[in-house]
């Protein structure tokens, strides 16, 4: 329950903080956007919009121009089933990785997201 009180204004603070400091989307041309977009299109995000960890992911999403699809787990119960069903865990956040051979990937510590984000768009 204590918890739960500490949690509210801090993840509150929290978005307040990201929305005042967010980071600006690169400016490319729009033939790199479209290979981006394809590169990040079998990417799904699962978060919660307060967790500090899924924002410094979000950050980098949006610092890096990708567009990947967010799965918020707090008010949608299927895609927290989905995540605890098929990666194993319900913590967030989790990068859903599907390769073209159809095998899918959970991602899961925030650092290791963040970098295989910034993989992705160097790729591109």
């Amino acid at each position: 329950m204590l918890m739960s009180i500490i949690r509210w204004p801090i993840g509150r603070l929290i978005l307040l903080l990201n929305f005042i400091f967010s980071p600006k989307s690169p400016k490319r041309p729009a033939d790199q956007q479209v290979k981006i977009d394809a590169a990040t299109q079998k990417l799904s995000l699962y978060q919660l919009p307060a967790c500090p960890f899924c924002v410094k992911v979000r950050r980098t999403m949006k610092r890096e121009g990708l567009k990947i699809e967010l799965r918020n787990i707090s008010n949608n119960e299927q895609y927290r089933d989905e995540l605890i069903r098929e990666g194993g865990k319900r913590t967030v956040p989790c990068l859903r990785i599907e390769k073209d051979n159809g095998e899918v990937q959970w991602l899961y510590e925030s650092n290791d997201v963040v970098a295989h984000l910034q993989n992705v768009a160097k790729a591109a």
